[in-house]
């Protein structure tokens, strides 16, 4: 069932005050960490036997995961009502990202406005997957780009719309696919028929979110719409090239390109035009991505105010 628009700007609105502090996450590891722990153990189990057989344990994997994660949603929605709303918004902010995303890519600007190279080539390995070894303090800024636009969506705006359309049940329904396809959504062996439910899935469930993700951000710059219709579908991805493309025309730098995963480089569609990005156009994406969170809160008070009582 859909949430309170209020509801779901109380859960933003903690996420952003205090995120998921780290002495907890030592204690009570993330709920993100359950969720991996059991894809883990499923993956262990289930994958394994011809493509088929792999298809169709990854089906059940998913299914297992997303079906315990929304029933426990479900369970929450219907009990937590009057005063246990609060509890509701507490739990909610569990599911959404804002606060720690940019936490994670201010890290990456500090160290490269205190010239520490080394310093901002490890920060940003801990929000990309691409090696960061050899970038130099461009490429640093264009991998943070990347990574903060393409998180926009999957760490708030997603998360956000499920909320709304489909209550606790919804979000954590989202965050365990959303999950799922981080860790066994993946093309090479042994996952490239196992991973493959969780990989569609997670497509299905970002095609409107990533949409107004890109919107957001275009509108909140005042421009890269342009940008972003025109270079979005190039992505190998049909959602994530549109926060990307929409960033890239938002500063008017060149995201995308090649790009080093593992050893092996990858040649990537180029989002918009112009010179790659520099560390102070890192400081303009984080200044944009603040204003698109904040007229997410805005839009989120609006339908409030409109919500049927």
């Amino acid at each position: 069932m859909a949430a309170d628009p209020w509801l779901v700007l109380g859960a933003a609105a903690v996420e952003a005050a205090v995120g998921y502090p780290r002495r907890l996450h030592v204690v009570v590891p993330h709920p993100v960490a359950w969720i991996g722990w059991a894809l883990r153990r499923l993956d262990q189990t289930l994958n394994r036997g011809s493509g088929r057989a792999r298809r169709l344990a990854g089906v059940a994997t998913l299914l297992i995961v997303a079906g315990a994660a929304g029933g426990v949603g479900h369970v929450l929605d219907r009990a937590l009502t009057g005063w246990g709303l609060i509890f509701a918004a507490l739990i909610g902010s569990l599911g959404l990202a804002a606060r720690s995303l940019y936490d994670h890519v201010a890290a990456v600007r500090r160290a490269l406005e205190a010239d520490d190279l080394d310093a901002a080539r490890l920060a940003v390995g801990m929000i990309v997957g691409r090696d960061t070894a050899h970038l130099d303090r461009d490429g640093v800024a264009t991998a943070a780009l990347e990574s903060l636009a393409e998180s926009f969506n999957d760490g708030v705006i997603a998360p956000l719309f499920w909320f709304l359309v489909g209550g606790l049940a919804g979000l954590f329904v989202y965050k365990a696919v959303n999950t799922a396809d981080s860790v066994i959504g993946h093309l090479e062996a042994p996952y490239r028929d196992f991973g493959w439910a969780a990989a569609r899935t997670d497509d299905l469930m970002n095609l409107i979110p990533a949409r107004i993700a890109g919107g957001l951000i275009a509108l909140v710059a005042g421009r890269g719409w342009r940008t972003m219709l025109r270079d979005a579908p190039r992505h190998a991805s049909p959602n994530a090239g549109w926060p990307e493309a929409a960033m890239a025309g938002a500063l008017g730098v060149k995201l995308g390109g090649p790009a080093t995963y593992d050893g092996l480089v990858h040649q990537r569609p180029i989002f918009g035009v112009g010179l790659a990005p520099t560390p102070l156009d890192l400081t303009r994406g984080l200044g944009l991505y603040l204003l698109a969170c904040g007229l997410s809160a805005a839009l989120l008070a609006l339908g409030g105010f409109v919500w049927p009582r």
